[in-house]
Protein backbone atom coordinates (compact mmCIF):
# COMPACT_ATOMS: atom_id res chain seq x y z
CA UNK A 1 0.00 0.00 0.00
CA UNK A 2 1.26 3.46 -1.01
CA UNK A 3 2.22 5.71 2.09
CA UNK A 4 0.72 8.33 2.52
CA UNK A 5 1.45 11.69 5.09
CA UNK A 6 -2.22 10.58 6.86
CA UNK A 7 -0.95 7.14 7.10
CA UNK A 8 2.00 7.60 8.07
CA UNK A 9 1.64 9.65 11.03
CA UNK A 10 -1.27 7.86 12.08
CA UNK A 11 1.20 4.92 12.75
CA UNK A 12 3.82 7.24 14.29
CA UNK A 13 0.39 8.29 16.70
CA UNK A 14 0.36 5.15 17.71
CA UNK A 15 3.51 4.35 18.64
CA UNK A 16 3.85 7.43 20.59
CA UNK A 17 0.55 7.09 22.42
CA UNK A 18 1.75 3.55 23.76
CA UNK A 19 5.28 5.74 24.78
CA UNK A 20 3.90 8.83 26.56
CA UNK A 21 1.42 9.58 29.30
CA UNK A 22 -2.09 9.79 27.79
CA UNK A 23 -2.48 13.65 29.09
CA UNK A 24 0.92 14.83 27.03
CA UNK A 25 -0.25 12.83 24.15
CA UNK A 26 -3.62 14.83 24.35
CA UNK A 27 -2.20 17.98 24.83
CA UNK A 28 1.15 17.54 22.29
CA UNK A 29 0.12 15.48 19.40
CA UNK A 30 -3.69 15.47 18.84
CA UNK A 31 -3.40 19.14 17.59
CA UNK A 32 -0.71 18.34 15.14
CA UNK A 33 -2.24 17.78 11.60
CA UNK A 34 0.26 15.84 8.70
CA UNK A 35 0.82 17.69 5.58
CA UNK A 36 2.67 16.47 3.31
CA UNK A 37 4.91 13.21 2.71
CA UNK A 38 8.07 13.62 0.47
CA UNK A 39 9.94 10.74 0.31
CA UNK A 40 11.44 10.77 3.39
CA UNK A 41 10.52 13.66 4.47
CA UNK A 42 7.10 13.90 6.45
CA UNK A 43 5.32 17.77 6.99
CA UNK A 44 3.66 18.44 10.39
CA UNK A 45 1.22 21.74 10.81
CA UNK A 46 1.95 22.29 14.82
CA UNK A 47 -0.68 25.37 16.19
CA UNK A 48 1.96 27.66 17.31
CA UNK A 49 6.10 28.62 17.34
CA UNK A 50 6.01 27.63 21.14
CA UNK A 51 4.14 24.03 20.34
CA UNK A 52 7.13 23.77 17.62
CA UNK A 53 9.86 24.46 20.42
CA UNK A 54 8.34 22.13 22.62
CA UNK A 55 8.30 19.26 20.48
CA UNK A 56 11.60 19.99 19.62
CA UNK A 57 13.07 20.20 23.35
CA UNK A 58 11.34 17.17 24.58
CA UNK A 59 10.00 14.95 21.71
CA UNK A 60 12.40 15.05 19.46
CA UNK A 61 13.98 11.55 20.42
CA UNK A 62 10.07 9.76 20.53
CA UNK A 63 9.58 11.78 17.16
CA UNK A 64 12.54 10.43 15.75
CA UNK A 65 12.30 6.57 16.83
CA UNK A 66 8.80 6.66 15.38
CA UNK A 67 9.65 8.31 11.92
CA UNK A 68 12.77 5.86 11.76
CA UNK A 69 10.20 2.93 12.18
CA UNK A 70 8.13 4.12 9.28
CA UNK A 71 10.16 5.98 6.91
CA UNK A 72 13.35 4.50 7.71
CA UNK A 73 17.02 5.65 8.56
CA UNK A 74 16.97 9.25 6.52
CA UNK A 75 13.72 9.92 7.27
CA UNK A 76 13.41 13.82 8.20
CA UNK A 77 10.36 16.09 9.95
CA UNK A 78 9.67 19.18 8.74
CA UNK A 79 7.28 21.47 10.65
CA UNK A 80 4.50 24.08 8.99
CA UNK A 81 4.14 26.47 12.24
CA UNK A 82 1.29 28.32 12.32
CA UNK A 83 2.47 32.53 12.90
CA UNK A 84 -0.90 34.31 13.84
CA UNK A 85 0.10 38.00 12.59
CA UNK A 86 -1.25 40.47 15.21
CA UNK A 87 -1.41 43.51 12.70
CA UNK A 88 -3.40 41.53 9.82
CA UNK A 89 -6.92 39.80 10.27
CA UNK A 90 -6.20 37.50 7.55
CA UNK A 91 -5.65 33.92 8.14
CA UNK A 92 -2.09 33.09 9.79
CA UNK A 93 1.06 32.83 8.29
CA UNK A 94 2.61 29.49 8.42
CA UNK A 95 6.56 29.32 7.88
CA UNK A 96 8.52 25.45 7.65
CA UNK A 97 10.55 24.92 10.50
CA UNK A 98 13.05 21.53 9.46
CA UNK A 99 12.91 19.19 12.66
CA UNK A 100 17.00 19.68 14.22
CA UNK A 101 16.69 15.76 14.49
CA UNK A 102 19.65 16.27 17.26
CA UNK A 103 20.31 12.76 19.12
CA UNK A 104 18.84 10.06 16.81
CA UNK A 105 18.42 7.04 18.03
CA UNK A 106 18.20 3.89 16.35
CA UNK A 107 14.72 1.82 16.92
CA UNK A 108 16.87 -1.35 17.94
CA UNK A 109 18.59 0.37 21.04
CA UNK A 110 14.66 1.05 22.48
CA UNK A 111 14.04 -1.49 24.99
CA UNK A 112 12.20 0.69 27.35
CA UNK A 113 8.58 2.99 26.82
CA UNK A 114 10.09 6.28 26.11
CA UNK A 115 8.67 9.34 28.62
CA UNK A 116 9.60 12.86 28.03
CA UNK A 117 11.84 13.75 31.09
CA UNK A 118 9.43 16.83 32.34
CA UNK A 119 6.11 17.49 31.80
CA UNK A 120 5.00 21.14 31.57
CA UNK A 121 5.74 22.98 34.39
CA UNK A 122 2.91 23.35 36.70
CA UNK A 123 3.62 26.26 39.69
CA UNK A 124 1.30 24.04 41.94
CA UNK A 125 3.12 21.10 41.35
CA UNK A 126 -0.07 19.03 40.35
CA UNK A 127 1.18 16.69 37.84
CA UNK A 128 -0.70 16.69 34.15
CA UNK A 129 -2.56 19.00 32.22
CA UNK A 130 -5.83 17.67 32.27
CA UNK A 131 -8.48 20.74 33.15
CA UNK A 132 -9.29 18.46 36.02
CA UNK A 133 -5.88 17.73 37.57
CA UNK A 134 -5.72 21.81 37.93
CA UNK A 135 -6.55 22.41 41.75
CA UNK A 136 -8.87 25.80 42.03
CA UNK A 137 -7.29 27.03 45.18
CA UNK A 138 -11.52 28.11 46.26
CA UNK A 139 -13.29 28.26 49.70
CA UNK A 140 -16.41 26.49 48.77
CA UNK A 141 -17.95 28.07 52.14
CA UNK A 142 -17.39 31.58 50.53
CA UNK A 143 -20.21 31.55 47.84
CA UNK A 144 -23.17 33.56 47.26
CA UNK A 145 -25.87 32.35 49.43
CA UNK A 146 -23.14 33.66 52.35
CA UNK A 147 -22.48 36.92 50.53
CA UNK A 148 -25.46 39.23 52.05
CA UNK A 149 -26.35 41.83 49.82
CA UNK A 150 -26.77 45.95 50.79
CA UNK A 151 -26.69 49.08 49.30
CA UNK A 152 -22.99 48.94 50.14
CA UNK A 153 -21.74 46.07 48.10
CA UNK A 154 -24.99 45.77 45.38
CA UNK A 155 -23.15 46.84 42.22
CA UNK A 156 -20.30 44.57 42.84
CA UNK A 157 -21.94 41.70 43.66
CA UNK A 158 -24.49 42.05 40.77
CA UNK A 159 -21.74 42.10 38.17
CA UNK A 160 -20.26 39.32 39.96
CA UNK A 161 -23.04 36.96 39.42
CA UNK A 162 -23.26 38.29 35.49
CA UNK A 163 -19.65 37.17 35.47
CA UNK A 164 -20.49 33.88 36.74
CA UNK A 165 -23.40 33.12 34.78
CA UNK A 166 -21.37 34.02 31.27
CA UNK A 167 -17.72 33.98 32.45
CA UNK A 168 -16.10 36.08 29.27
CA UNK A 169 -18.98 36.92 27.72
CA UNK A 170 -19.96 40.16 29.53
CA UNK A 171 -18.71 43.55 29.12
CA UNK A 172 -17.00 43.20 33.11
CA UNK A 173 -14.14 41.44 31.78
CA UNK A 174 -11.89 42.60 33.93
CA UNK A 175 -14.24 42.65 36.94
CA UNK A 176 -11.62 44.89 39.20
CA UNK A 177 -13.29 44.04 42.86
CA UNK A 178 -11.69 46.94 45.33
CA UNK A 179 -12.41 48.57 49.11
CA UNK A 180 -11.00 48.49 52.07
CA UNK A 181 -9.76 45.67 54.38
CA UNK A 182 -12.52 42.82 55.83
CA UNK A 183 -15.37 44.33 53.76
CA UNK A 184 -15.29 41.31 51.95
CA UNK A 185 -13.31 40.78 48.24
CA UNK A 186 -11.88 37.79 49.10
CA UNK A 187 -15.27 36.16 49.80
CA UNK A 188 -17.02 38.11 46.71
CA UNK A 189 -14.12 36.71 43.97
CA UNK A 190 -14.00 33.40 45.62
CA UNK A 191 -17.91 33.11 45.68
CA UNK A 192 -17.78 34.13 41.78
CA UNK A 193 -15.35 31.13 41.22
CA UNK A 194 -17.49 29.01 43.07
CA UNK A 195 -20.90 29.75 41.06
CA UNK A 196 -18.79 29.31 37.79
CA UNK A 197 -17.67 25.56 38.91
CA UNK A 198 -21.32 24.81 39.71
CA UNK A 199 -22.64 25.91 36.34
CA UNK A 200 -19.21 25.11 34.34
CA UNK A 201 -17.47 22.43 35.71
CA UNK A 202 -15.59 22.12 32.26
CA UNK A 203 -13.98 25.38 32.83
CA UNK A 204 -10.96 25.78 34.36
CA UNK A 205 -10.82 27.89 37.28
CA UNK A 206 -7.85 29.55 39.35
CA UNK A 207 -7.81 31.38 42.38
CA UNK A 208 -4.24 33.04 43.76
CA UNK A 209 -2.94 35.48 45.24
CA UNK A 210 -0.69 38.30 43.40
CA UNK A 211 2.12 37.64 45.90
CA UNK A 212 1.79 33.84 45.33
CA UNK A 213 1.85 34.56 41.51
CA UNK A 214 4.95 36.73 42.41
CA UNK A 215 6.55 33.69 43.79
CA UNK A 216 5.97 31.40 41.20
CA UNK A 217 7.25 33.77 38.49
CA UNK A 218 10.62 34.07 40.32
CA UNK A 219 10.80 30.64 40.77
CA UNK A 220 10.10 29.92 37.13
CA UNK A 221 12.81 32.90 36.14
CA UNK A 222 15.46 30.72 38.54
CA UNK A 223 14.69 27.30 37.16
CA UNK A 224 14.42 29.00 33.36
CA UNK A 225 10.74 27.78 33.03
CA UNK A 226 9.54 31.27 32.51
CA UNK A 227 7.69 29.74 29.26
CA UNK A 228 6.21 27.13 31.54
CA UNK A 229 4.91 29.12 33.55
CA UNK A 230 3.43 31.63 31.13
CA UNK A 231 1.93 28.73 29.00
CA UNK A 232 0.53 27.15 32.13
CA UNK A 233 -1.51 30.44 33.19
CA UNK A 234 -2.62 30.84 29.13
CA UNK A 235 -4.63 27.40 29.55
CA UNK A 236 -6.64 28.89 32.40
CA UNK A 237 -10.70 29.90 31.81
CA UNK A 238 -11.17 32.21 34.80
CA UNK A 239 -8.39 33.67 36.43
CA UNK A 240 -8.89 35.20 39.84
CA UNK A 241 -5.94 37.55 41.67
CA UNK A 242 -6.61 38.88 45.19
CA UNK A 243 -4.72 41.63 46.14
CA UNK A 244 -3.61 42.76 42.94
CA UNK A 245 -2.23 45.78 44.56
CA UNK A 246 0.92 44.05 45.68
CA UNK A 247 2.15 44.17 41.80
CA UNK A 248 3.59 47.58 42.69
CA UNK A 249 7.05 47.84 41.58
CA UNK A 250 7.63 44.68 40.65
CA UNK A 251 8.51 45.37 36.53
CA UNK A 252 8.87 42.08 35.86
CA UNK A 253 5.86 39.96 37.41
CA UNK A 254 3.70 43.10 36.09
CA UNK A 255 5.40 42.36 32.47
CA UNK A 256 4.77 38.60 32.53
CA UNK A 257 0.75 39.31 34.13
CA UNK A 258 0.13 41.91 30.76
CA UNK A 259 0.84 39.03 28.52
CA UNK A 260 -1.09 36.83 30.22
CA UNK A 261 -3.70 38.87 30.60
CA UNK A 262 -3.60 40.28 27.02
CA UNK A 263 -4.16 36.31 26.05
CA UNK A 264 -6.83 35.28 28.27
CA UNK A 265 -8.35 38.65 27.23
CA UNK A 266 -8.25 38.13 23.68
CA UNK A 267 -9.61 34.52 23.48
CA UNK A 268 -12.60 34.88 25.54
CA UNK A 269 -10.90 33.89 29.06
CA UNK A 270 -12.08 35.56 32.23
CA UNK A 271 -10.28 38.10 34.58
CA UNK A 272 -11.17 38.56 37.87
CA UNK A 273 -8.96 40.86 40.24
CA UNK A 274 -9.38 42.56 43.49
CA UNK A 275 -7.77 45.17 44.83
CA UNK A 276 -7.10 47.39 48.79
CA UNK A 277 -7.57 50.74 45.98
CA UNK A 278 -9.07 51.79 42.86
CA UNK A 279 -7.26 51.59 39.59
CA UNK A 280 -6.35 55.53 39.74
CA UNK A 281 -5.03 55.43 42.90
CA UNK A 282 -2.66 52.74 42.57
CA UNK A 283 1.31 53.72 42.52
CA UNK A 284 4.21 51.88 40.72
CA UNK A 285 1.71 49.47 38.40
CA UNK A 286 2.30 50.37 34.28
CA UNK A 287 0.46 52.29 32.49
CA UNK A 288 -0.33 49.76 29.91
CA UNK A 289 -1.61 47.66 32.95
CA UNK A 290 -3.52 50.07 34.23
CA UNK A 291 -4.99 50.82 31.66
CA UNK A 292 -6.27 47.58 30.81
CA UNK A 293 -7.81 46.67 34.60
CA UNK A 294 -9.99 49.79 33.65
CA UNK A 295 -10.88 47.67 30.11
CA UNK A 296 -13.99 46.46 32.25
CA UNK A 297 -16.02 47.36 35.48
CA UNK A 298 -13.91 48.70 38.66
CA UNK A 299 -16.95 47.87 41.39
CA UNK A 300 -16.06 49.30 45.27
CA UNK A 301 -17.52 47.55 48.19
CA UNK A 302 -17.52 50.19 50.88
CA UNK A 303 -18.43 49.95 54.78
CA UNK A 304 -21.88 48.49 55.26
CA UNK A 305 -24.73 50.45 56.42
CA UNK A 306 -26.60 49.50 59.75
CA UNK A 307 -29.03 47.71 58.33
CA UNK A 308 -26.36 45.20 55.83
CA UNK A 309 -24.39 44.92 59.53
CA UNK A 310 -27.64 43.33 61.28
CA UNK A 311 -28.18 41.04 58.52
CA UNK A 312 -24.55 39.70 58.12
CA UNK A 313 -24.82 39.28 61.84
CA UNK A 314 -28.51 37.35 61.94
CA UNK A 315 -27.16 35.48 58.60
CA UNK A 316 -23.64 34.48 60.75
CA UNK A 317 -25.69 33.65 63.54
CA UNK A 318 -28.18 31.40 61.19
CA UNK A 319 -25.58 29.38 59.90
CA UNK A 320 -23.89 28.89 63.05
CA UNK A 321 -27.44 27.37 64.95
CA UNK A 322 -27.39 30.37 67.58
CA UNK A 323 -30.33 32.16 68.37
CA UNK A 324 -29.44 35.98 69.78
CA UNK A 325 -31.51 38.09 71.61
CA UNK A 326 -32.59 40.91 68.93
CA UNK A 327 -30.82 43.94 71.16
CA UNK A 328 -27.76 42.59 71.76
CA UNK A 329 -27.65 41.92 67.43
CA UNK A 330 -28.39 45.67 66.94
CA UNK A 331 -26.36 46.37 70.08
CA UNK A 332 -23.36 45.18 68.16
CA UNK A 333 -24.35 46.54 65.33
CA UNK A 334 -24.13 50.12 66.41
CA UNK A 335 -21.02 49.66 67.78
CA UNK A 336 -19.00 47.81 65.10
CA UNK A 337 -18.88 49.94 61.70
CA UNK A 338 -15.56 49.49 60.27
CA UNK A 339 -15.82 46.20 58.34
CA UNK A 340 -18.00 42.92 58.13
CA UNK A 341 -14.14 40.80 59.39
CA UNK A 342 -15.09 42.54 63.09
CA UNK A 343 -18.25 42.22 63.22
CA UNK A 344 -18.27 38.38 62.26
CA UNK A 345 -15.20 38.50 65.36
CA UNK A 346 -17.25 39.70 67.67
CA UNK A 347 -19.80 37.02 66.88
CA UNK A 348 -17.72 34.15 67.58
CA UNK A 349 -15.97 35.69 70.31
CA UNK A 350 -19.25 35.55 72.25
CA UNK A 351 -20.50 32.41 71.20
CA UNK A 352 -16.71 31.12 72.51
CA UNK A 353 -17.63 32.99 75.55
CA UNK A 354 -20.81 31.72 76.31
CA UNK A 355 -20.41 28.03 75.74
CA UNK A 356 -16.70 27.82 77.57
CA UNK A 357 -17.73 30.29 80.25
CA UNK A 358 -21.22 28.76 80.45
CA UNK A 359 -22.31 32.78 80.17
CA UNK A 360 -26.02 34.31 79.01
CA UNK A 361 -25.89 36.07 76.00
CA UNK A 362 -26.12 39.60 77.53
CA UNK A 363 -25.95 43.13 76.64
CA UNK A 364 -22.84 43.61 79.47
CA UNK A 365 -20.77 40.31 77.93
CA UNK A 366 -21.53 41.83 73.96
CA UNK A 367 -20.21 45.65 75.97
CA UNK A 368 -17.07 43.79 76.69
CA UNK A 369 -16.30 41.91 73.65
CA UNK A 370 -17.41 45.33 71.76
CA UNK A 371 -15.07 47.47 73.61
CA UNK A 372 -11.96 44.78 73.53
CA UNK A 373 -12.33 45.26 69.88
CA UNK A 374 -12.54 48.54 69.57
CA UNK A 375 -9.91 48.88 71.78
CA UNK A 376 -7.83 47.04 70.36
CA UNK A 377 -8.43 47.87 66.72
CA UNK A 378 -5.37 50.28 65.36
CA UNK A 379 -6.51 53.31 65.10
CA UNK A 380 -5.93 55.41 61.55
CA UNK A 381 -4.41 58.17 61.91
CA UNK A 382 -6.11 61.27 60.39
CA UNK A 383 -4.79 63.24 57.36
CA UNK A 384 -5.48 66.53 60.20
CA UNK A 385 -3.55 64.92 62.59
CA UNK A 386 -0.22 64.46 60.60
CA UNK A 387 -0.79 68.20 59.11
CA UNK A 388 -0.07 68.67 62.85
CA UNK A 389 2.30 66.77 63.57
CA UNK A 390 4.52 67.66 60.33
CA UNK A 391 3.78 71.54 61.32
CA UNK A 392 5.25 71.21 64.86
CA UNK A 393 8.20 69.31 63.40
CA UNK A 394 9.30 71.85 61.23
CA UNK A 395 7.92 75.10 63.91
CA UNK A 396 4.68 76.19 61.09
CA UNK A 397 1.22 76.24 61.49
CA UNK A 398 -0.88 74.25 59.58
CA UNK A 399 -2.16 76.83 57.36
CA UNK A 400 1.37 77.94 56.04
CA UNK A 401 1.79 73.76 55.82
CA UNK A 402 -1.73 74.99 53.15
CA UNK A 403 -0.55 77.84 51.52
CA UNK A 404 -0.15 78.59 48.31
CA UNK A 405 3.56 79.54 49.05
CA UNK A 406 6.41 77.66 46.76
CA UNK A 407 8.98 78.35 49.37
CA UNK A 408 11.60 75.76 49.89
CA UNK A 409 11.18 73.99 53.01
CA UNK A 410 7.69 75.05 53.17
CA UNK A 411 7.06 72.71 50.04
CA UNK A 412 9.02 70.08 51.31
CA UNK A 413 7.08 70.10 55.03
CA UNK A 414 3.68 69.80 52.46
CA UNK A 415 5.50 66.76 50.70
CA UNK A 416 6.34 65.32 54.03
CA UNK A 417 3.03 65.76 54.97
CA UNK A 418 0.97 64.02 51.30
CA UNK A 419 3.88 61.26 51.70
CA UNK A 420 2.60 60.21 55.17
CA UNK A 421 -0.98 60.57 54.57
CA UNK A 422 -0.40 58.35 51.63
CA UNK A 423 1.77 55.86 53.41
CA UNK A 424 -0.30 55.63 56.80
CA UNK A 425 -4.27 56.57 55.79
CA UNK A 426 -6.63 54.72 53.43
CA UNK A 427 -7.41 58.32 51.53
CA UNK A 428 -7.40 58.32 48.05
CA UNK A 429 -4.74 60.58 46.39
CA UNK A 430 -7.54 63.08 45.57
CA UNK A 431 -8.87 63.12 49.04
CA UNK A 432 -5.40 63.58 50.56
CA UNK A 433 -4.53 66.67 47.82
CA UNK A 434 -8.18 68.08 49.07
CA UNK A 435 -6.99 68.23 52.68
CA UNK A 436 -3.28 69.37 51.92
CA UNK A 437 -4.07 73.05 50.67
CA UNK A 438 -6.90 71.64 47.78
CA UNK A 439 -4.07 70.07 45.57
CA UNK A 440 -5.08 67.56 42.76
CA UNK A 441 -4.11 63.71 42.99
CA UNK A 442 -1.68 64.72 40.38
CA UNK A 443 0.60 66.97 43.14
CA UNK A 444 -0.30 64.44 45.67
CA UNK A 445 1.73 61.29 43.53
CA UNK A 446 4.68 63.90 42.61
CA UNK A 447 5.01 64.62 46.51
CA UNK A 448 5.38 60.76 47.15
CA UNK A 449 8.10 60.67 44.17
CA UNK A 450 9.65 63.44 45.58
CA UNK A 451 10.09 62.45 49.07
CA UNK A 452 11.36 58.76 47.78
CA UNK A 453 14.08 60.58 45.66
CA UNK A 454 14.95 63.30 48.39
CA UNK A 455 15.07 60.12 51.12
CA UNK A 456 17.90 58.50 49.36
CA UNK A 457 20.11 61.31 48.01
CA UNK A 458 19.79 63.30 50.68
CA UNK A 459 20.95 62.80 54.52
CA UNK A 460 19.47 65.85 56.02
CA UNK A 461 16.05 64.67 54.63
CA UNK A 462 16.21 61.35 55.43
CA UNK A 463 16.62 62.08 58.73
CA UNK A 464 13.30 64.04 58.77
CA UNK A 465 11.49 61.33 57.40
CA UNK A 466 12.76 58.79 59.91
CA UNK A 467 12.03 61.45 62.87
CA UNK A 468 8.22 62.11 61.83
CA UNK A 469 7.86 58.20 60.97
CA UNK A 470 8.87 58.06 65.27
CA UNK A 471 6.30 60.68 65.98
CA UNK A 472 3.64 59.69 63.83
CA UNK A 473 4.01 55.85 64.63
CA UNK A 474 4.16 56.43 68.50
Amino acid sequence: MTKTADSVWMECLSFIKDNIKPQAYKTWFEPIKPIKLAGEALTIQVPSEFFYEWLEEHYIKLLRVALVRELGADAKLVYDVRMQNKYSSNSPQTVKRPSSNRNPLKPQKVTVPLESKRELKNPFVIPGLQKVKIESQLNPNYNFVNFVEGDSNRLARSAGMAVANKPGGTSFNPLLIYGGVGLGKTHLSHAIGVEIKDKYPDKTVLYISSEKFTQQFIDSVKSNTRNDFIHFYQMIDVLIIDDVQFLSGKAGTQDVFFHIFNHLHQNGKQVILTSDKAPVDMQDIEQRLLSRFKWGLSAELQAPDFETRISILQNKLYRDGVEMPEEIVEYIAKNIKSNVRELEGVIISMIAQASFNRKEFTIELAKQIVDKFVKNTKKEISIDYIQKVVSKYFDMDVATLQSKTRKRHIVQARQLAMYFAKRMTKSSLASIGSQIGKRDHATVLHACKTVDNLTETDKQFKKYVEDLRKKLTL
